[in-house]
């Protein structure tokens, strides 16, 4: 993949639903502004695709000259 400057409209919609594919590559699906319109699309996704893998990612934009890897959240491995 070629990474790219994050967009104006990439800033508003941090929340990115990514398919993983073979070779450690991922497509993004969607983006969202909110977390829980994410979650819901995720179900979504899930129902209608149960063989597919599918994370939700919050995407930080940072500056021109930083570079970020999204990392997948998982509800999981949070400790309260």
């Amino acid at each position: 993949m070629i990474p790219k400057e994050p967009t104006y409209r990439d800033r508003l919609q941090p929340w990115c639903i990514i398919r993983h594919l073979p070779k450690c590559q991922r497509l993004t699906v969607a983006r969202f502004a909110r977390r829980p319109d994410a979650e819901s699309y995720l179900n979504a996704l899930r129902r209608l695709m149960p063989a597919v893998s599918h994370t939700i990612v919050f995407v930080n934009a940072l500056s021109a000259n930083e570079t970020s890897v999204p990392i997948p959240m998982q509800l999981s491995s949070i400790e309260r």
